[in-house]
């Protein structure tokens, strides 16, 4: 009985973790867009910009909505801090790796109005490798009942 609770527990989570990273991954790519075509910010600056913007959402609604924490502000802050570096580093090395190191380099293909690059795909697969670990690390080290 207990184990079924705790398996609920952690798949309304997912779910909700799910939700928050949806509207995460549209936020920070609608950032990185903003600043790479319309600001003609450096795709690099860009990136990191994009996840600083998706970093302070992610932990309000985390913090408040998902895990449902009242613990310690400054060392669960800390914990993500840590969790969004090496989830960050992680999706940075995935991304540059397929940008610039596999048949992705140089990538384009226009959809609509839109021109869908290489890197923009790289991007992609780097957000949805950042969303499993930082699920991964926010469950069981920052916020950890």
């Amino acid at each position: 009985m207990v184990r079924a609770a705790i398996n609920r527990q952690t798949f309304h989570q997912m779910v909700k973790y799910a939700c928050v990273g949806a509207l995460n991954t549209f936020l920070t790519l609608c950032v990185i867009v903003l600043c790479k075509d319309f600001l003609a910010i450096n795709v690099w600056v860009s990136n990191g910009i994009g996840y600083i913007v998706g970093f302070i959402n992610s932990f309000l609604w985390n913090k408040h909505w998902v895990f449902r924490s009242h613990k310690n502000l400054f060392n669960e802050m800390l914990r993500f801090i840590t969790g969004f570096l090496v989830c960050y580093a992680i999706q940075l090395l995935v991304t540059w790796l397929l940008a610039e190191h596999t048949a992705l380099k140089g990538f384009e293909i226009s959809i609509w109005m839109y021109v869908l690059s290489g890197y923009g795909i790289a991007t992609l697969i780097g957000m949805v490798v950042y969303t499993i670990a930082n699920f991964m690390f926010n469950k069981f080290i920052t916020f950890k009942s």
